[in-house]
């Protein structure tokens, strides 16, 4: 449910809370009271069957029977709203009480129930009236007879009315002090809470276009200053999210919309006309290409995502820098040599970490360059270590001057420094934030310079071997 205010809050949860204690407790009182008309009835149902079990024990032969309904007469004096039938083995009645009620079928789907043990009366109703009935068997004195079936039930019409009544007047307290407990909550919570109240009328004027305004500390109370100050900067940091996430969406868009529509404009006209099997073959392996691009560009982003929800759990390995150097060079020998770049690496470090994933990095740095790299040059890395604790690794590639307001912002996501968007590759501008990403799984750090026609990519990691 979508609360209106703490206040609302408050007083919805003290409620809650006091409604069910006050439900738990009607419930419980009604249970007990309940419970203590069934117990006062079974004991007086149990000692009526301990008054059958000696009348009929008393029974020495089948004359003895025709006594057995005086006698039960006479103990039932004295006891109104109290039946009892006695069926012999054959279904034949030996005795029913003048008032007894029992159904046409007293023993259909019902079991036998005996004094030891847990007891759980049978409840049924006749004629307008309700009864708690026991049905039980009990042995004569005659030897070799069967035993009897016998029926005993007592009129529990005044018990319900008790009880609805009670029921009543119990679930009307809890209703009214179910009211008057959310009154009260209401009021306390509303005073206690002035102060975040008035931080909320402060607030209110804020909103998406005015993520620029804040709460001035001097007008909240001394208690609320650490809320005020947590909330001045909630908003510098939505601030700049909000701007991050407009430029990140505008270049998704764009991004996504270069293959797409690659696939829409090729798709249609391949269907424009007739073709053969060999054109439609050439269409698929354009097509496929355009798909190939999206399944690397969707794999990206959710590495991103992963990075972005430290999600990001590396390995702990020994990685040899220069050893996965040379292989990404063997791996770009053929690249280098036709865009007629040179591939140089200098020095040697091992660190800690993901072998696949610091390939990885090293990689998108390694063809970054290659795709930037002006025609002649060389491509230069060098591995080192500038103290005991840290491992540098910098890659350095002659480029067209970079302004250096781009610097900070080429990790960014889809950020290219060619405003137009042009693009002279395949890449679509995520290489840059996944080795970032892919650097600070391993706790490490990575900066980019520029400075005589050459751009510096710079990565320090923690060292294998700080001694």
């Amino acid at each position: 449910m979508r609360t209106r205010s703490v206040t609302f809050r408050l007083t919805l949860f003290f409620s809650a809370v006091s409604t069910a204690v006050l439900l738990a407790v009607g419930y419980l009182v009604g249970a007990s009271v309940e419970s203590h008309f069934k117990e006062q009835d079974l004991n007086e149902l149990a000692g009526k069957i301990e008054l059958v079990r000696r009348v009929l024990a008393k029974v020495k032969s089948r004359s003895d029977l025709d006594q057995v309904p005086q006698l039960l007469d006479d103990a039932l004096v004295g006891h109104p709203g109290l039946s009892i039938t006695i069926i012999g083995p054959e279904g034949r009645v030996l005795f029913a009480s003048s008032d007894a009620v029992f159904p046409d079928a007293p023993l259909e789907g019902r079991s036998n129930k005996r004094l030891s043990g847990q007891r759980d009366p049978v409840v049924w109703e006749s004629g307008g009236h309700a009864f708690r009935e026991i049905v039980t068997t009990l042995p004569t004195g005659i030897t070799g007879m069967p035993p009897n079936t016998v029926l005993i039930a007592i009129n529990i019409d005044h018990q319900r009315v008790f009880m609805a009544a009670f029921h009543k007047i119990l679930w009307l307290s809890i209703a009214s002090g179910i009211l008057l407990t959310g009154v009260l909550a209401w009021i306390a919570a509303r005073r206690g809470l002035e102060p975040v109240r008035r931080i909320a009328t402060l607030a209110g004027s804020i909103s998406a276009s005015r993520l620029g305004d804040r709460l001035s500390l001097a007008a909240v109370p001394a208690e609320l200053s650490d809320l005020a100050s947590a909330f001045n900067a909630m908003l510098a940091r939505l601030e700049d999210s909000f701007q991050r996430l407009s430029h990140f969406s505008s270049d998704l868009a764009h991004e996504l919309r270069t293959p797409v529509g690659n696939l829409v404009t090729e798709t249609e006209v391949a269907l424009s006309r007739a073709r053969s099997a060999d054109e439609y073959r050439e269409v698929l392996y354009s097509n496929l290409e355009e798909y190939n691009r999206l399944t690397r560009m969707i794999g990206d982003m959710l590495f991103l995502a992963k990075a972005d929800n430290g999600l990001i759990v590396p390995r702990r390995e020994k990685v040899n820098l220069d050893a996965e150097t040379r292989e990404l060079f063997a791996f770009y020998d053929a690249l280098a040599e036709e865009e007629g770049v040179g591939l140089v690496l200098e020095g040697a470090g091992t660190i800690l970490g993901d072998r696949l994933m610091i390939r990885r990095a090293l990689s998108n740095l390694l063809s970054n360059a290659l795709r930037y790299t002006l025609r002649g040059n060389s491509i230069k890395v060098s591995i080192d270590r500038p103290d005991s604790g840290q491992t540098r690794l910098a890659i350095e590639n002659p480029v067209e001057d970079i302004p250096p307001e781009h610097l900070p912002r080429l990790f960014d996501r889809f950020y290219r420094v060619d405003a137009s968007r042009h693009k002279t590759s395949d890449g679509a501008g995520l290489g840059l934030p996944i080795t970032k990403s892919i650097v600070e799984a391993h706790q490490g750090t990575i900066m980019a310079s520029a400075a005589n026609g050459a751009i510096r990519f710079e990565i320090r990691f923690p060292a294998a071997d700080p001694a």
